[in-house]
């Protein structure tokens, strides 16, 4: 099957950086004390016993981040080069390669999904498509914990980290996604809008929901 042309760019974009970006953003999570907030509210949520899909995990610090949190957390990228980059890095963590649009996985097997940074990539008619897999690989009561930039815009990036690309970025409200959520299944736990620190330009969605337990 041919794939869409947004996962191509996408790949080639995010391989073409794997390098810089790791050098970049490998300790991010040190100075976004929301961002850890949220994981671990998400981490106390999951059922202990499942194991949680880092969607999206590039060179998987955020990967390792759950497993520190007492996951059993895995990461999935869709570019070979970040997935290279993420079993050099955290060795004793698996990383797959794979796509959220069609996700390598049996039905009902996770308790948890975070897709951080990650459904930015997705134009508008594919996230339904995107959030159909994740209802449908959470056991019942499973969490699905997403975070992305907050706006009403498409932006084509043509250069990152000194390196031609062609990266397509969609900026969603709060409102569009947990709607979208909420179609495909899920139930709301938790929102959360932050603002924008000193290197960054648009606002920071959290959306916390539940795939809800099956009615007997």
């Amino acid at each position: 099957m041919t794939e869409p042309g947004f996962l191509l760019s996408t790949r080639a974009s995010y391989d073409a950086v794997a390098a810089a970006y790791a050098g970049r953003f490998h300790d991010e999570l040190a100075a976004k004390p929301v961002e850890r907030a949220m994981l671990g509210a998400f981490a106390e949520l999951v059922p202990s016993a499942e194991p949680v899909a880092d969607i999206g995990c590039g060179t998987g610090h955020v990967t390792a981040r759950l497993r520190d949190l007492g996951l059993s957390a895995f990461g999935i990228d869709l570019s070979s080069q970040m997935v290279a980059l993420a079993r050099r890095q955290h060795p004793g963590l698996r990383f797959d390669e794979g796509s959220m649009t069609a996700l390598d996985l049996p039905d009902r097997t996770l308790g948890g999904i975070l897709a951080m940074y990650s459904i930015i990539h997705i134009p508008r008619e594919h996230l339904p498509q995107v959030f159909a897999e994740f209802h449908r690989v959470l056991v019942p009561g499973g969490r699905a914990l997403l975070v992305f930039q907050v706006g009403d815009a498409h932006e084509r990036r043509t250069e990152a980290f000194g390196q031609s690309i062609s990266l397509d970025c969609y900026w969603r409200s709060l409102e569009h996604v947990a709607e979208s959520l909420g179609r495909a299944g899920f139930a709301e736990d938790a929102r959360l809008l932050r603002e924008p620190d000193e290197h960054e330009k648009l606002q920071r969605g959290f959306l916390l929901v539940r795939r809800p337990a099956d009615v007997v």
